[in-house]
């Protein structure tokens, strides 16, 4: 199969100005400060014999490193921190909710970003939460109520169906993944299988932008290195949607790729950030006009 498999992928990545690396992602998780101080939490696991070192691009995040699995264990169970990549908590703080804020998390499973959200928002202002496959509904709710979490109200539903308009929204798109997340992902992904997801990514784009109110703030991210699914249907947005983009201020990751594979795009498209392996994230933030 030519466009498919590891040697493809890497030649694509190569064209992109990026080789394939198998550094793996460092274990990580962020502290709750809903429940506890990063302090405490520190004291508690570190009795335990956790290492703990301080993400320096996140706000709560800790690389940690234990001898047994840290989610079977009294401080997990009681909500004290989310097992939680260090890119994937990026995507909150960009959005950066206000405790006044009325907030859509648009595919909501399995719910780290919700939780992260309501800690951000100190449990104040509305978040709407909406998941569509209904086996992935119990796993939110078990971590919105492991972590404390009371401002949010959870839909088995579409999020196209909300009603009103929200000041923030976070579109954590659903997306092919990437090699990292699964294992034999060079064999079973295709360009094709990319090409589908980025066009679902469209119309979530769309119906987002929708509910977003006048001069609201969305975050659209994904697990994805594809520019099909982050630089090029950023492109789409732009010249499709209301939207005018603002820059990610992150201290990790690249600029927005503007020429992918010979085609130029707009220059805006910089403002976004692109993370390599081993955080491997793409986050784009946009304002309705």
């Amino acid at each position: 199969m030519d466009n498919a498999g590891k040697e493809f992928f890497h030649k694509r990545y190569s064209g992109l100005g990026w080789k394939i690396t198998d550094k793996k992602p460092l274990h990580s998780l962020r502290v709750n400060t809903l429940k506890i101080t990063a302090k405490e939490l520190i004291t508690r696991l570190e009795k335990l014999g956790v290492k703990l070192e301080r993400i320096p691009f996140t706000k709560n995040g800790y690389y940690y490193e234990s001898k047994f699995s840290l989610g079977a264990i009294t401080e997990h169970l009681l909500g004290y921190y989310y097992i939680q990549e260090a890119g994937a908590q990026l995507p909150v703080e960009v959005l950066d909710p206000k405790t006044t804020d009325t907030v859509l998390d648009c595919c909501a499973a399995p719910g780290g970003k919700t939780t992260q959200l309501a800690q951000q928002m100190k449990n104040q202002g509305t978040i709407v939460s909406f998941e569509l496959k209904p086996h992935r509904i119990p796993s939110i709710l078990m971590n919105l109520e492991r972590c404390g979490v009371t401002n949010t109200t959870v839909f088995q539903n579409n999020f196209a169906a909300a009603k009103g308009q929200y000041d923030k929204i976070l579109l954590d798109a659903p997306c092919s993944g990437n090699y990292q997340l699964e294992e034999g992902w060079f064999e079973k992904r295709t360009i094709e299988d990319i090409q589908k997801s980025s066009e679902i990514q469209k119309r979530l784009l769309q119906d987002a932008v929708r509910l977003l109110k006048t001069g609201g703030t969305m975050v659209y991210s994904t697990c994805s290195l594809e520019p099909e699914e982050n630089e090029l249907n950023i492109q789409w947005a732009i010249e499709n949607l209301p939207v005018r983009l603002e820059k990610v201020n992150l201290s990790i990751g690249e600029d927005g790729l503007t020429s992918v594979f010979g085609k130029k795009l707009h220059p805006d498209v910089a403002l976004c950030k692109r993370l390599w392996p081993p955080e491997a994230f793409f986050i784009a933030k946009m304002v309705k006009l």
